[in-house]
């Protein structure tokens, strides 16, 4: 059981790696605009605190980020030129290594899109109740 445990600790490592690497790709000027959309895409999602399908649904919560996260890489992963990403994996591995990175410009754009959309939410059940 412990073996188990620790493969899937080893892949869910090499995902995040490769989420950042993904992400340091996408400010590289070399990725063209469609593969820059797709990686930032994956990447938001990816380190996003909301779900498609929220976490505490039984199987179906995890089941969106082990098949939406990894398909997401894949498509970027074929877009973005293999050298880029070989650079980016290597810069990844060594900012991993020496410490969590942390962008708190993508952090306040997320939190700001997700209280916009539930401030939208709110206004629009008011809507509704109101009428």
């Amino acid at each position: 059981m412990s073996q188990i445990l620790e493969a899937w600790k080893t892949r869910a490592r090499r995902l995040k790696a490769e989420t950042y690497a993904l992400y340091l790709a996408y400010r590289d000027p070399r990725v063209s605009w469609a593969a820059r959309i797709v990686a930032a895409c994956v990447v938001a999602y990816a380190f996003s605190p909301i779900d498609l399908v929220p976490d505490f649904i039984p199987v179906l919560g995890y089941l969106d980020d082990l098949v939406l996260v990894p398909l997401g890489i894949t498509l970027a992963l074929k877009m973005i030129p293999a050298e880029v990403m070989a650079e980016c994996r290597t810069r990844a591995q060594a900012e991993m290594g020496a410490g969590k990175p942390t962008n708190w410009a993508a952090v306040a754009v997320i939190v700001v899109i997700w209280l916009a959309l539930a401030v939208l939410a709110v206004l629009l059940v008011r809507r509704l109740v109101n009428q």
